[in-house]
């Protein structure tokens, strides 16, 4: 199995590439390479004016990025699921 990366949005191992503009199929989100370091910036582009704290707080809320994107997020898979002492 090749590695998968991290979402920086809800942490599952769902990404072929960081920083690729991947999109993760649990959570819905566009990786465009933001992270912990610039959490709080809206970047814009395919994340419109969602800052990534606030995707993180929807993911825990209704499980996607923005309420919008519910229809296409589902439950991450077994193998997905970050490891526990990853602090996710």
């Amino acid at each position: 199995m090749a590695k998968r990366f991290r979402c920086p949005r809800c942490g599952c191992l769902t990404l072929d590439e960081r920083c690729d503009w991947d999109v993760c199929e649990v959570c819905y989100w566009e990786d465009d390479g933001q992270g912990d370091h610039n959490a709080d910036a809206v970047h814009g582009g395919s994340n419109g004016a969602l800052r990534l704290t606030q995707a993180r707080a929807n993911y825990r809320a209704f499980g996607a990025c923005e309420e919008a994107m519910r229809p296409h997020a589902r439950p991450p898979r077994p193998d997905e699921l970050p490891d526990s002492r990853s602090g996710w």
